[in-house]
């Protein structure tokens, strides 16, 4: 039997970094703009565009409907959308997403429809709404194709939704250079678990939201030695194209000329040299080289914590903030990534840093975070 999963384009355009027309509002999407970029990305053959409920407060999915439904066959693209349940009130606001998604998008199906951003602890919102059940159910109905989720957590957490879940059909992952073996986004470890449950990969995130676009010099100058006329976005996507199970890379395309370079990177479909492999080790390696807490994801901390506060990815971010010199970002990765357990919540009973295996003053480094987070 043929996989429906085969004919999808390994570049697929990511719609929630749309252009503005002014910067300061999230819902003034350029739609002339976004219409060229559309309109480049099918030429190119380009089949894949991801959305999601609240990307541009909604606008994504009306501008998708604008600049390409209203415009192109249907049977010549594929929609992704998700519903983000664990942030709504009730089970009835959450079911109700679908159909305002289709409304907004102009069609009577999704091809592939995703619960948004499930782990713990928000995987238990989607459980309590039976929100599983429910797109089996819009599935059968023909409103759905195909049916996945998207995470941030790691290979363990991702390891038990699909043993809980194996009716997903696909799952789309946070995978990049950078978090390739980071302990605790664990790229390597998530696209193996993928695999070993039959699950293709969507990739998220392979630029690290534009921190990989944005290197500083000590990471950027061992990939412009090796390759001066690559783009630092290419290095990027060019990492996850060749990954096996990947079926899908997104990238949040925000202009016509980034458009127009992430297309030609695709379509040059150029794996890495041995010495580019070995310029892409030397900028990760030149990224880890500052001083950095060495948190190891055991989790044993979070374990302990009465206050449920989410120390490993606290720790990661302080990481990330010190890595990469671009605090407005971590800032606003810190925002969502802690929401169930920000550092503040910290009561400093001790109980974390009895438990830690690498003896880190815990305790200090989640006021550290409070401080330049909060």
């Amino acid at each position: 039997m043929e996989n429906p999963f085969d004919s999808v384009a390994k570049l697929g355009f990511g719609c929630m970094r749309l252009p503005l027309l002014d910067p300061d509002d999230v819902k003034s999407i350029d739609i002339p703009q976004f219409e060229q970029m559309v309109d480049a990305f099918l030429e190119a053959g380009g089949t894949y565009f991801d959305t999601a409920f609240v990307y541009h407060e909604g606008e994504s999915e009306v501008a998708l409907r604008k600049a390409l439904v209203e415009r192109h066959p249907r049977e010549s693209f594929t929609l992704a959308t998700k519903c983000l349940a664990w942030a709504l009130p009730d089970e009835t606001t959450a079911k109700a997403c679908l159909d305002i998604s289709l409304e907004r998008l102009g069609t009577d199906y999704i091809d592939f429809y995703l619960l948004h951003n499930v782990g713990d602890p928000r995987t238990a919102v989607f459980d309590e709404y039976g929100m599983w059940d429910y797109i089996l159910e819009q599935k059968a109905a023909g409103k759905i194709h195909h049916i996945g989720f998207s995470m941030h957590d790691g290979a363990d957490c991702l390891d038990k939704l699909l043993t809980a879940h194996p009716e997903m059909e696909f799952v789309q992952l946070q995978v990049n250079y950078l978090d390739w073996d980071d302990p605790v986004n664990e790229s390597r470890r998530c696209v193996e678990v993928a695999r070993k449950h039959g699950k293709p990969v969507v990739v998220m995130e392979p630029a690290r939201g534009g921190n990989l676009v944005r290197l500083p010099e000590r990471a950027a100058a061992p990939l412009r030695a090796c390759s001066p006329d690559a783009s630092l976005a290419s290095w990027a996507y060019r990492f996850c194209y060749h990954i096996p199970g990947v079926m899908c890379v997104l990238s949040g395309m925000s202009d016509l000329d980034q458009m127009r370079q992430n297309l030609a990177d695709w379509k040059a479909d150029a794996p890495f040299t041995p010495e580019e492999e070995e310029a892409l080790r030397a900028a990760v390696a030149a990224l880890r080289s500052v001083p950095t807490i060495p948190c190891t994801n055991c989790r044993y901390c979070v374990k302990e914590c009465p206050q449920g506060v989410l120390i490993p990815e606290c720790l990661q971010l302080l990481n990330m903030d010190a890595m990469m010199d671009d605090h407005a970002f971590v800032k606003h990765n810190y925002t969502w990534r802690t929401r169930a357990g920000h550092a503040s919540e910290c009561i400093q009973c001790g109980s974390c840093e009895d438990m830690c295996p690498q003896h880190i003053d815990i305790i200090d480094q989640l006021q550290r975070c409070v401080e330049a987070f909060e």
